[in-house]
């Protein structure tokens, strides 16, 4: 995964240093994606979707039934390959006409590249991804096709899932917390700010840069007093278009 990092970093560095609007980060969560049909991370009871989160998100679950862990996965790729972005998703595209727009998600599924997003760095990894496991450099994109026991790369390794489990290192984490440092404007929307290091890209963020935060329920921002926050206790079909109206509002200030 090396080279896949080493080409964002030089990417997102050459995007940044180009830069001809102001830049506008926005983190986002399962919150989005649920408005499009797409369960959440998991109920109330700690499971997802019927099972225990360790027996199909972590290395220890994979070790133990990995077949268990592909029919997880599978059902899950097909499910959101049939899924249709929303207008929280096409209100952030909007905003492209007038800021450079980083998406950082949590979110696995590819709703905000659907919906026409340029600028995406998937924290916890994409469902229509499968990387070697004796090669994590080698990736396939295989859209919303099945990967069984036995497919394998040009190395000879099982194919897994290009999902960051619990318990793996985070490997764009680094990138979205630099490029949290420069963002003009810095947007949160439907994720809990619970699941770091994801959550903690908010400290990242100068203190002169507006933080919009976007949900049905107002997360708690661990450091920061809710004065210093913009809250839309909205869902993110209502909230991200509302916020999209407020900027581009102060872009037409800044350019009087």
């Amino acid at each position: 995964m090396t080279r896949e990092l080493t080409e964002a970093s030089e990417r997102y560095e050459k995007l940044i240093n180009d830069a001809d609007k102001p830049i506008l980060v926005v983190l986002t969560g399962a919150g989005i994606s649920a408005e499009s049909g797409i369960p959440t991370f998991r109920d109330a009871n700690g499971l997802w979707e019927g099972h225990d989160i360790y027996e199909v998100a972590s290395p220890q679950g994979w070790a133990k039934n990995p077949q268990l862990v592909l029919d997880f996965y599978n059902l899950r790729r097909e499910a959101a390959a049939n899924v249709i972005p929303n207008a929280g998703h096409h209100a952030l595209v909007e905003l492209e006409k007038d800021f450079l727009v980083i998406v950082v998600t949590q979110n696995v599924d590819a709703l905000h590249e659907k919906a026409g997003s340029t600028n995406v760095i998937h924290l916890h990894g994409e469902l229509s991804k499968v990387r070697s496991t004796v090669d994590d450099s080698i990736i396939y994109d295989i859209g919303g096709k099945a990967i069984q026991l036995g497919d394998v790369c040009e190395k000879g390794g099982q194919l897994r899932p290009h999902i960051v489990w619990f318990g793996e290192d985070v490997p764009f984490i680094s990138i979205a917390n630099q490029i949290a440092t420069v963002a003009d404007f810095f947007m949160v929307v439907g994720t809990s700010m619970q699941v770091y290091p994801a959550a903690g890209m908010v400290d990242y963020v100068q203190d002169d840069a507006p933080i919009f935060v976007i949900d049905r329920k107002i997360p708690h921002i661990h450091g920061y007093a809710q004065n210093r926050l913009i809250t839309i206790e909205k869902p993110a079909t209502e909230g991200v278009p509302q916020v999209a109206e407020m900027l581009n509002e102060a872009v037409k200030k800044l350019k009087k």
